[in-house]
């Protein structure tokens, strides 16, 4: 049923996984390799056909100088900052009170509600960009941090209620009517009881949220235009010019936009490993 440790193979089985294993894992990680060392190549490189070659010099400082010093870089960072913190607080805030409420109360329509929550993930989101498209420039939204803010907290609260609420059937009920027989108020239960218990949901949550809104690409350009309102993903596009492109800064802007949620991800990897395997072994 599952499948056996490696540990338990035949000697030849290890030899060849332990074989096979550098080069997939080399294969994998090619195209952000190739990236890397673009980000370091003179642009004479790209003019000349090197595109696959080693650097013909190594200009490292120049073109990580030009992407923060000399373009809208700096700004395109600040406005994924305060599109995915609000986010992300927003977001976890609205699916921990649902996800109490959905995983603590017995009320008719709760399984109702939480398939609602539930099937709202299974939406494609390319059907929805004409409609949302029109829904901001109707309110006055479009191309503005708050409209992408909102609309990402809508899209995302589906999926951190469906994360909070199970983990939430995962504690122990009988701390909440304790709590109850001792008189506590239902909004005093959430916090004092249940909300301290699932700082390694919240810490998890937390990562996968702030990796998908800081690399999202798709709705950062239907929804915003120009340096005002656009977050790093899309603005990485501007250094393209009419007739040609600047691989070698777009391949640096590239590489200092995957810092922030890889560092994230290292800072809370304890709370998030802790956070999807709790509750997994009895």
């Amino acid at each position: 049923m599952f499948p056996k440790p490696i540990e338990k193979s035949s000697r030849a089985t290890q030899i060849g996984y332990q074989a096979f294993l550098p080069l997939v894992l080399i294969l994998w990680l090619l195209p952000l390799i190739a990236v890397a060392v673009f980000s370091v190549k003179p642009d004479a490189d790209f003019t000349n056909g090197n595109y696959w070659g080693l650097p013909s010099s190594f200009e490292f400082f120049t073109n990580y100088g030009r992407v923060f010093f000399e373009s809208d870089m700096p700004r395109y960072m600040l406005n994924s900052f305060l599109i995915t913190v609000p986010t992300v607080i927003g977001a976890i805030a609205l699916s921990s009170l649902t996800g109490f409420a959905l995983g603590v109360y017995k009320f008719n329509g709760n399984l109702l509600i939480f398939f609602m929550f539930i099937a709202g993930n299974f939406v494609p989101f390319q059907i929805l960009m004409v409609p949302v498209r029109d829904l901001t420039v109707s309110m006055n939204l479009y191309d503005t941090k708050t409209g992408l803010i909102l609309f990402h907290i809508a899209f995302q609260t589906g999926f951190c209620t469906l994360f909070m609420r199970n983990f939430i059937r995962q504690l122990p009920f009988e701390l909440v009517e304790a709590a109850r027989v001792e008189g506590v108020a239902e909004w005093r239960i959430f916090w004092y009881v249940v909300l301290p218990l699932m700082k390694p949901a919240l810490a998890a949550l937390a990562v996968l949220i702030f990796t998908f809104i800081w690399n999202d690409y798709f709705w950062a350009v239907v929804l915003t235009q120009g340096p005002d309102a656009q977050p790093v993903t899309a603005g990485i596009t501007s250094f393209n010019s009419q007739f040609r492109a600047a691989y070698h800064l777009m391949s640096a802007g590239s590489i200092v936009a995957a810092l922030p949620p890889v560092l994230m991800f290292f800072l809370m990897q304890k709370h998030f490993i802790a956070g999807l395997t709790l509750g997994a072994v009895k």
